[in-house]
């Protein structure tokens, strides 16, 4: 297997990604696409596992709340939490391709069924607090998405299971931040084990002599505050989640020490933007900081420099003698839109250069910007292209 870097500041520059070498390597069995919201990671996570899938890997792609026109260029009009097959893939080589849609809230039901009995389950899962929880707390989708990630390599890619896959592509959540994926999970930790929520169990934990008095003067007042129904169904909440939280860290530890391992592979997703850049420049360093395998970088929707060797001042120069001698003249608009261009490219290869010099053992795929949006399995294949080199 070749093990994707382990990065840092230091070292040769890297090559440019090799993205077939990635796919083909069938010691990798995860790819992770990250970056923050908006730079084209699930088009990019759809065009990696479809390639791969066409060149003999068996894939599964989860992604997070696709755009109706990339779940059609798919062939499913409804994605769900179960894999669903993709048609229309090329399976010459022997591979094939299913994908799926994480359902946060059926995902973080699955592990309280799991995880307790069916009338605790019951309890929790009709409990107004964990209906709110389970559904929009800060951090609940990239949580859930780690687990369902452990869930589908336990059962398939790992030693023991079914042998169904042998490559998870993992499409990240949408978050303003790319370090939101890794960090829900103590995030989640942090509210369970927080103070407030010590404070709900402590009549369940806590001799009652030492809580007495104290506590009953706190319960009056949020009983005042809240009313006593909500502050009865959210002391039922804590008590019955407590009993099955050991079993949600042990399962968010587990995935992400499956994070680090050498199977698994970072593609960070960005686009040719300072902001976006400087997202995933930090994810990078948090990357190398927790000691997780980045395969490399991708940086989509590149501009295209247009042919000729016309700079952009000399366009410019041209464009104003031509207003003057015609200011009608429809090729003035050409060369200033040249122009543009040529600047456009030049600012995004000064953005590309600064990252590189940054982290120059980041391997870098650059992608152009496309005519129009992907919609059909032929626009991924041609997105996948791209990502090769072709």
């Amino acid at each position: 297997m070749n093990q994707p870097a382990r990065v840092g500041p230091t070292g040769t520059p890297a090559p440019p990604l090799d993205v077939d070498a990635l796919l083909d390597d069938t010691g990798v069995g995860i790819i992770v696409c990250c970056g923050s919201g908006g730079v084209g990671k699930t088009t990019t996570s759809a065009a990696l596992a479809l390639r791969a899938a066409e060149r003999g890997r068996k894939v599964v792609v989860l992604t997070i709340d696709p755009a109706r026109r990339l779940a059609q260029s798919m062939g499913i009009e409804a994605l769900d939490n179960t894999p669903r097959p993709v048609t229309d893939v090329d399976a010459a080589a022997g591979g094939h391709l299913d994908a799926m849609m994480l359902d946060m809230k059926r995902t973080f039901d699955e592990v309280v069924e799991s995880q307790a009995s069916p009338e605790k389950a019951k309890l929790i899962l009709e409990n107004p607090f964990y209906i709110a929880l389970s559904s929009s707390f800060a951090g609940t989708q990239e949580y859930m998405a780690m687990e369902k990630l452990g869930q589908i390599h336990a059962d398939s890619v790992a030693p023991g299971g079914d042998g169904r896959y042998d490559l998870i592509v993992v499409d990240t959540p949408p978050s303003r931040s790319a370090l939101d994926f890794l960090d829900a999970p103590e995030r989640l930790s942090s509210f369970l084990d927080g103070r407030f929520i010590r404070l709900m169990l402590a009549p369940a934990r806590g001799p009652a002599k030492l809580i007495g008095a104290g506590f009953g003067l706190i319960t009056t007042a949020m009983t005042k505050i809240l009313g006593a129904q909500v502050l009865k169904d959210l002391q039922t909440f804590v008590a019955a989640i407590d009993t099955v939280f050991g079993g949600f860290r042990a399962r968010a530890t587990k995935t992400y020490a499956l994070l680090q391992a050498d199977g698994t592979a970072f593609v960070v997703i960005a686009a040719p933007e300072p902001d976006a850049l400087r997202e995933a420049a930090y994810f990078v360093e948090r990357l190398s900081a927790d000691h997780m395998p980045l395969a490399g970088l991708v940086v989509n929707r590149a501009g295209k420099a247009p042919s000729g060797t016309l700079g952009a001042d000399e366009a410019m120069a041209a464009a104003g003698r031509l207003r003057r001698d015609d200011p009608s003249s429809p090729t003035a608009g050409l060369l200033r839109l040249h122009a543009d261009q040529v600047r456009l490219v030049e600012r995004e290869q000064r953005l590309r250069h600064r990252f590189a010099a940054a982290h120059p053992q980041v391997a870098t795929a650059v992608v152009p910007a496309l005519a129009s949006d992907v919609h059909d399995l032929d626009g991924l294949r041609r997105v996948g292209t791209l990502l090769s080199g072709g």
